[in-house]
């Protein structure tokens, strides 16, 4: 008889100090004394929050939390400690909300790989957390956050949403609230998101915003009024809802339109546009995710419309069929690319 397997939905925290190895190379006994310290500070702002360490292994260590909230708090006091010390090590953390298999005190599972997948994948004195962690505590701290895009974790299939703390850039969600509500202009910040357009998966540190010293961080109201796209998660539902009132507002005015005036029913193909590209636009945001069978969602998009308008035209000739294979080739192409890369 199999052992009962013991599960936990945990916040899970994974920290690595970034070349230890070089630093232990040049100077080990520095290193060494640094590195206890630094672990001094994560004992001690882990125990401080609720946390506990449940695996340290060289200079890395895993521990989880029962609340998202007090594991972000951690994991920010952390970095600005020890960005105060004069250290040769600086530490990469990443923090994931997931389910795990609780082996004695130490945690194992698909939710601890990811965690260690976001560690290795933060700048030195960074934090990133995934989509799960930013959904629970997004509207909770008085902190940015930057959304570095879909990325893919090294040996995983599918692309996961990856956000930045922001530690140089606090927000008071509170006064921001309050000037909203006293200011005739209010400009509402209750968090700060960044649209990165960086294609690698590993490398947020690359964006050219960051090689400027100055990240370009847009509101959500202020990435709305450009017409910046928006992360998956990031995009309100009020603002879907808004689009979608509009969408239906447009569509019922032409098709009462099209009665007054009688002839075919023209409407259709504003309505095929109209829902082309809100699907464009807003699929990501409205599924939960930006591909499909490891294939980009605006391929299926697109490939949706292109069906709608042989259907619509049709004259006996089911010519989608080329364009469809067009498009579907690329995106089996850069599937198998980026497994491959991965």
């Amino acid at each position: 008889m199999s052992p009962k397997v013991i599960r936990k939905l945990t916040t899970i925290l994974a920290a690595d100090a970034q070349s230890f190895s070089t630093a232990m190379t040049r100077d080990e006994l520095g290193t060494y004394t640094d590195l206890q310290a630094a672990r001094d500070v994560f004992f001690k702002l882990i125990d401080r929050h609720g946390g506990r360490v449940a695996n340290t292994a060289g200079d890395g260590l895993i521990a989880d939390f029962p609340s998202v909230v007090e594991a972000v708090h951690c994991a920010t006091e952390v970095q600005q400690e020890l960005t105060q010390k004069d250290s040769s090590l600086r530490f990469r953390i990443g923090l994931h909300l997931g389910d795990v298999i609780c082996d004695g005190d130490d945690l194992i599972g698909e939710g601890v790989n990811l965690a260690a997948r976001l560690q290795t994948m933060a700048d030195p004195g960074g934090v990133l957390i995934s989509q799960q962690v930013y959904d629970q505590v997004r509207n909770k701290l008085s902190v940015g956050f930057e959304f570095l895009g879909d990325k893919r974790p090294r040996n995983m299939v599918e692309d996961v949403p990856v956000y930045r703390l922001a530690l140089g850039q606090p927000i008071n969600i509170d006064r921001a609230a309050g000037e909203a509500a006293g200011d005739a202009a209010p400009k509402r910040r209750s968090r700060v998101s960044q649209v990165w357009s960086d294609p690698e998966p590993e490398m947020p540190g690359s964006s050219p915003s960051q090689s400027t010293g100055r990240p370009d961080l847009l509101s959500d109201d202020t990435a709305s009024e450009t017409g910046a796209a928006h992360p998956q998660g990031a995009l309100s539902s009020e603002v879907r809802g808004k689009r979608l009132r509009y969408m239906g507002i447009g569509t019922g005015a032409a098709v009462l339109l099209n009665m007054i005036s009688g002839g075919s029913f023209w409407p259709a193909w504003p309505i095929l546009v109209a829902a082309g590209l809100y699907g464009l636009h807003s699929g990501a945001a409205l599924l939960g995710k930006s591909h499909i069978k490891g294939i980009p969602l605006n391929l299926w998009v697109i490939s949706a419309f292109l069906v709608c308008v042989n259907l619509m035209t049709w004259s006996g000739t089911a010519w989608v069929l080329w364009p469809l294979a067009g498009i579907l080739g690329i995106g089996f192409l850069t599937r198998k690319k980026q497994t491959n890369e991965s």
